[in-house]
């Protein structure tokens, strides 16, 4: 009998002592976040831009949509300081749009778009915002960066709209389908309505847009939760 129960205490200790460890197991296992489905993703190469001031530009309006470098009017002292250095270092970034809500390039939107506009790039692409021209003019390359967000917005399915296209001059490693005019004067009265690209989220699930730049390639890419 001292030893039937012996045994039948042994195994009850084990059993219990397997109960804890899975429990402390399930406790310590953090929560795995929602996996997301890419719905589309293309890059271009910076470096391949006819001008070294395009790649520049580029650079200098992600650091504006990502809040690393911020507008002031000129009326109260013109731009913040840019630390070129920085904006040209390898970055990741990421923005999430709610349904029915839209991404348009700069703030001079058409009417239809008023109340479900959710952001902007936050730059108008000028001189005292610190863009660059090559003699043509300041911000130039900001349509190359509207172009390769605009094709994968496309192929994502998302609802895209750009207006007015870029068949004045080619985009390199874009096709001209894709290509998009962009231009701000700095204000929003509807001047500069047709030059702007306007990207509504038409699914039923947030979405996550990711820029993600290696000190060459830039890769954007448009995801969403399953």
């Amino acid at each position: 009998m001292g030893l039937y129960f012996f045994h039948m205490i042994t195994d009850t200790l084990v059993k219990i002592s397997t109960a804890a460890i899975l429990t402390f197991n399930q406790m310590a296992t953090p929560l795995v976040p929602a996996q997301e489905q890419v719905l589309a993703s293309h890059e271009m190469s910076l470096d391949r831009r006819y001008y070294p001031v395009q790649k520049e530009n580029i650079l200098l309006n992600l650091a504006y949509m990502d809040g690393r470098v911020k507008a002031t009017h000129p009326a109260f002292g013109g731009k913040t300081d840019i630390n070129w250095d920085e904006i040209q270092k390898p970055f990741k970034y990421e923005f999430k749009l709610d349904p029915n809500k839209t991404f348009a390039y700069h703030d001079d939107i058409l009417p239809e778009y008023k109340d479900s506009l959710a952001r902007t790039t936050q730059a108008h692409f000028n001189f005292s915002e610190g863009f660059k021209t090559a003699g043509y003019m300041f911000g130039d390359g900001v349509c190359h960066l509207a172009s390769l967000i605009y094709w994968v917005a496309l192929d994502a399915g998302l609802k895209a709209e750009a207006p007015r296209n870029h068949d004045f001059m080619p985009i390199p490693e874009i096709e001209k389908k894709y290509g998009v005019s962009i231009y701000s004067s700095g204000s929003a009265d509807g001047s500069n309505t047709q030059q702007n690209l306007y990207i509504t989220n038409s699914k039923s699930k947030v979405i996550t847009f990711k820029f993600d730049y290696n000190g060459d390639k830039l890769k954007v890419s448009i995801l969403q939760e399953n």
